[in-house]
């Protein structure tokens, strides 16, 4: 019975052991607000600088985020959080959806969801560290209320 309880406890222990070092990998989470009020790792947002911009827009029949590819060059830039800008200057209400499931799945997969009104800006900040953890160095971003709409990739040179 000794042995059982000490195999047991010591199972238990690295299980625990093994999940704290992986919930270690997340630096903070992802922080969604206004340019005011929003934060990210303890760095408020108005003192950051906007990395990426991203439109909802219509041209024509078809609505899209634009721009359809952006480059952020983790080389050439500080060590500071991303601060990305989401814009619907859209007629209607969209969603903007920034993931990395296509390249990985497990419990730290990148998933960011939002839904804006017309003419609503929000911001997203996400610690570097969150991005460099993703597999990979494509995030897709699209609108996930509606299928049919165009999206784009975001790609980190690391």
């Amino acid at each position: 019975m000794g042995k059982t309880m000490s195999a047991v406890l010591l199972c238990l222990g690295m299980v625990v052991a093994g999940a704290s070092a992986a919930y270690a990998l997340q630096a903070g989470g992802v922080e969604v607000g206004s340019l005011e009020t929003g934060s990210v790792v303890g760095q408020p947002f108005k003192e950051l600088t906007v990395d990426a911009t991203f439109h909802a827009i219509e041209i024509g029949e078809t609505k899209t985020w634009y721009p359809p590819m952006t480059v952020i060059d983790f080389k050439t830039r500080p060590g500071s959080p991303v601060l990305l800008k989401v814009t619907n200057k859209a007629t209607a209400e969209h969603g903007f959806e920034l993931t990395s499931a296509s390249n990985q799945s497990g419990p730290f997969v990148l998933n960011i969801k939002l839904v804006l009104k017309p003419g609503e800006t929000q911001y997203i900040g996400v610690p570097t560290s969150d991005l460099f953890y993703q597999a990979g160095s494509v995030l897709d971003y699209r609108c996930h209320l509606h299928a049919g709409h165009v999206g784009g990739k975001l790609l980190m040179l690391k």
